[in-house]
């Protein structure tokens, strides 16, 4: 069994922002030259997820697909985006202090709370097949890299990891 690695960088903007990474996915099988195995597709960013859905041609003035605007509406029901401190318990003190401290983070950069919370509901990874090197993800489905940090843009990193032979 021979098993590939791929990483790769994305630059996101201060709002939730979904980016569909299904082609880059395709050329990663491509050069690994596995024929039959898996693929997963992953992100360390935990306000960050991986996500399949269909591809919905229509989009928001922002450039996000309807679909995946529906998704965000509806979570944001039962998740509030954070408007103020407090409103959540994360962040509390120590860790706004140590994030300044350690990381020289702004205060208002620990206000992502909904976007952890997001995160950990869709999940930071999909596993897809792969079916003599071609991806197996239905006739519309495409593979999307979701940032649900709202406070501040940044390079965010999607590690691929294709397994077979």
């Amino acid at each position: 069994m021979a098993i590939k690695h791929f990483t790769f960088a994305l630059t996101t903007e201060a709002r939730h922002q979904f980016i569909d990474i299904t082609d880059t996915v395709r050329s990663y099988v491509a050069q690994s030259d596995i024929l039959n195995g898996i693929v997963t597709v992953y992100s360390q960013h935990t306000s960050c997820c991986v996500l399949i859905q269909e591809e919905s041609e229509d989009i928001t003035y922002f450039g996000v697909q309807l679909l995946l605007q529906d998704t965000l509406n509806v979570l944001q029901k039962i998740i509030p985006p954070v408007t103020h401190e407090r409103q959540y318990l994360h962040p509390g003190p120590i860790h706004v202090e140590n994030a300044a401290k350690f990381r020289g983070e702004r205060p208002g950069w620990s206000l992502n709370t909904d976007g952890h919370i997001m995160s950990s509901l869709i999940g930071r990874s999909e596993i897809i097949p792969v079916d003599n090197s071609k991806l197996i993800l239905g006739t519309f489905g495409r593979i999307y890299f979701g940032d649900l940090d709202a406070v501040r843009a940044r390079e965010r990193i999607v590690r691929v990891q294709i397994m077979g032979e």
